[in-house]
């Protein structure tokens, strides 16, 4: 399956603020996933998870 990321609106958290040099993941809703990648290497390779394993994801570090 190949998706075409720059479809995607990248977003970083709030949280993490607006210092460039913080280590940052950033997500974008794709067609049918949900793709995360690190904000310091956007070209880098990313991480495509269902919409489903994303609400696990974030359901297990609000958990934590």
């Amino acid at each position: 399956m190949s998706l075409d990321f720059s479809s995607g609106r990248w977003r970083k958290s709030s949280y993490s603020g607006g210092d460039e040099t913080s280590t940052c993941v950033e997500v974008a809703g794709l067609n049918a996933a949900v793709g995360v990648r690190d904000s310091k290497d956007p070209d880098g390779p990313k991480l495509v998870l269902s919409p489903t394993d994303w609400r696990l994801l974030i359901s297990g570090i609000k958990r934590l």
